[in-house]
């Protein structure tokens, strides 16, 4: 019986951290609300940790077959409405432009509508290492431009813009890729 109540913890791990990760949204949005070091402070470090439950879930997931169904829904919902609520709620602090979220936001729409379609014709387009390049860089420039402020001689506002950059560059890449490869499989010799 402890066996099994134990094997039933692991497989559902990944859940509960995708879980984690939605619930980290409210307190980086409310976070955020407070101006100042504290609430950019709070807003990075509750991003942060949703962050790094993205990649347990994954490793636990694969590490002892604990993948659901629920969990393949979950966790990419879970990475997409943390990073996109919260770079929406920079632009209203002057932290990110808003044409570069709308870019950012756009992508994902147009690769999750693309990917639905596939599935429903029983076609998984799986995701490529450019998109889980994407998924880092994006996260490191949400939680510098979160932290704003100089800590340490470091200008995050700076380090932030930087890495929104190169993840802009990667976003608009893996979006061309999924395409691509979208038409590749229902439209070949086209």
């Amino acid at each position: 019986m402890k066996t099994d109540a134990r094997e039933e913890a692991v497989s559902n791990l990944p859940n509960i951290l995708s879980l984690f990760r939605l619930v980290c949204i409210p307190l980086v949005i409310v976070s955020l609300y407070f101006q100042g070091r504290l609430g950019s402070f709070l807003a990075a470090l509750f991003f942060g940790l949703a962050f790094i439950t993205d990649f347990l879930d994954g490793y636990f997931a694969r590490r002892y077959s604990a993948v659901t169904v629920l969990g393949k829904f979950l966790d990419p919902m879970a990475d997409k409405l943390l990073v996109t609520s919260t770079i929406i709620m920079l632009i209203s602090m002057d932290r990110i432009p808003a044409w570069i979220v709308i870019l950012i936001v756009g992508r994902e729409i147009a690769v999750t509508g693309l990917r639905s379609i596939a599935v429903s014709e029983g076609v998984v387009i799986q995701a490529s290492s450019l998109g889980k390049y994407k998924t880092i860089f994006q996260s490191v420039a949400t939680i510098a431009l979160c932290l704003h402020y100089e800590y340490i001689g470091v200008q995050f506002q700076v380090v932030g813009m930087v890495f929104l950059w190169m993840a802009l560059i990667l976003t608009i890449w893996s979006g061309l890729a999924y395409f691509k490869e979208f038409h590749r499989v229902f439209y070949p010799g086209r």
